[in-house]
């Protein structure tokens, strides 16, 4: 059994999903992890999978100098086609691995399916300044004319519904990271 098999198998069997592993210089591996439910990683969570993993690892003989295991963060990773499902509707950055209308780094909503209705693809409702730009903070022309949408949780927009420019289509084979916009709310409460 390889390294990244064992770790799947010893985070799922504790009911959490594997999100990222990443082997570091100077013998870091770093776990990512998550619950699939969407309930937030507690500090007892990341423990459990700790003792675990070592155990695993001294049983397959794994070579490690330090162990992380962490929660993916505000800025969670999109690394698998499930991924993609259960946060449609949500802001995303997506860097791509080749170079598109001169850009790399891209801003959307990701839609719900994608577009082209191929599978293994994905589709993102590119934000307004994104549309069209071809450098920083330079949008199509009339780009800053459109109405901001309202503060809250991103909807995503129909496919159906969006303008054929305004929306990029991609694999995960194009990409090389994709990760949420991060959402803080820092005034929820507060008079």
């Amino acid at each position: 059994m390889s390294a990244a098999q064992a770790i799947d198998t010893a985070v799922t069997s504790l009911g959490l999903e594997l999100v990222e592993v990443e082997h570091l210089p100077r013998g870091l591996l770093r776990v990512t992890i998550d619950h699939a439910d969407g309930a937030p990683v507690t500090v007892e969570d990341c423990e459990r999978v700790t003792r675990q993993l070592q155990y695993v690892f001294e049983v397959e003989n794994v070579d490690y100098g330090r162990l992380e295991v962490s929660s993916p963060g505000l800025d969670r990773p999109l690394r698998k086609a499930e991924d993609f499902v259960r946060f449609a509707g949500l802001e995303i950055d997506v860097v791509l691995r080749v170079p598109f209308q001169g850009r790399k780094k891209y801003r959307g909503v990701l839609l719900e399916r994608s577009q082209d209705d191929e599978p293994g693809r994905f589709s993102v409702a590119l934000s307004p300044p994104e549309v069209g730009a071809k450098g920083k903070g330079k949008g199509k022309p009339g780009a800053a004319n459109k109405k901001p949408k309202a503060v809250g949780a991103p909807v995503a927009p129909k496919a159906e519904e969006q303008d054929v420019l305004s929306v990029m289509n991609f694999s995960l084979a194009e990409v090389r990271d994709v990760r949420l916009v991060p959402v803080v709310d820092f005034g929820s409460g507060r008079k």
